[in-house]
């Protein structure tokens, strides 16, 4: 308590603090096209053009001049198209394969399906990430100064940071999702309204977490190119040491031991659970019990490193 008896309000500082970040991000509406539009083009061109079902068909595959079967005949074919086996064309036979391996591959048949979901995890990344210069923006501009010479808590000056890019991942991943039904995503027959609000909760603890993470590495920072570094070095191993764009269960040992420590990891897991997987409510709970305990940990370290190393 100061001398004059005045109570700094943690939440009024920490609504100012966020508003003004948001008002921020309001005013300059290129990034946020920018932001959309990057996943946009991943989906759009990567998504679209990463056919792998085509792999499987029947065009693909090459079948000697005569083929054996079982009981000495010999079928000479004009192409895969006329070939028949018990009363089944084998091309038909092959697309049926194709699609079997899919979905125990990915899980669903298309992969633009699962990589429309991994775009979500890759735009919260990206605008959390961006959390860490604003602060050092915050510093070199002098307002950082201003706000510590206020009565405003310092954990309400972090937490304000880790609430605007919650906020912005929200939003703009919401975008992601609605563009990416529009392009094709396959939504699992136990997908309801109510199921969105799962996706909110596994973004909040992910942006939550992340954040925390950035603004921890650029908390005395002065130059920019610090936590651009940072951001940098940590982005590749968490997009592709996860299930971001591949199964887990398909990598090399080695690098499973990663993704299965990768919060991006328990994200992806639990938006597809949630839109484009059969609900498996087990795997959900435990998606969710690793990202809040992500959350509260980072978000703690956040606080603590705030009220030793955020000064003039």
């Amino acid at each position: 308590m100061r001398e004059n008896g005045y109570h700094p309000s943690f939440l009024r500082g920490l609504w100012a603090l966020t508003n003004r970040e948001l008002k921020k991000w309001l005013k300059d509406p290129v990034m946020l096209v920018m932001f959309v539009l990057q996943p946009l083009l991943w989906m759009g061109l990567l998504g679209k053009s990463m056919n792998i079902g085509a792999l499987f068909s029947a065009n693909n595959i090459n079948l000697p001049p005569q083929i054996s079967i079982p009981g000495n005949a010999i079928l000479y074919p004009n192409g895969l198209q006329g070939v028949i086996l018990n009363g089944t064309k084998l091309s038909q036979m092959f697309a049926e394969i194709g699609s079997e391996v899919m979905h125990n591959t990915f899980g669903v048949t298309d992969y633009f399906s699962f990589m429309a979901i991994g775009m979500v995890s890759m735009i919260v990344m990206t605008t959390t990430m961006f959390s860490g210069m604003s602060i050092v923006l915050d510093r070199r501009l002098g307002f950082l100064d201003k706000v510590l010479s206020t009565p405003v808590p310092r954990a309400a000056i972090i937490l304000s940071k880790v609430l605007n890019a919650t906020l912005r991942a929200m939003f703009q991943a919401t975008v992601i999702l609605l563009l990416a039904y529009l392009l094709g995503l396959q939504l699992s027959p136990t997908f309801t309204l109510l199921n969105i609000l799962g996706v909110y909760a596994a973004i909040f603890f992910l942006s939550v977490g992340l954040s925390s993470i950035f603004l921890a590495f650029s908390l005395k920072s002065t130059r920019m190119e610090r936590p651009m570094q940072f951001v940098s070095l940590i982005t590749m191993p968490l997009m592709f040491a996860s299930n971001t764009f591949f199964p887990v269960s398909l990598m090399p040992e080695w690098m499973q031991i990663i993704a299965k420590i990768n919060p991006l990891t328990y994200m992806t897991d639990a938006v597809r659970q949630l839109t484009i997987l059969p609900l498996d409510v087990s795997a959900l709970m435990i998606d969710f019990a690793y990202l809040g305990i992500f959350a509260a940990v980072l978000a703690a370290i956040g606080i603590v490193l705030s009220w030793r190393y955020l000064t003039k």
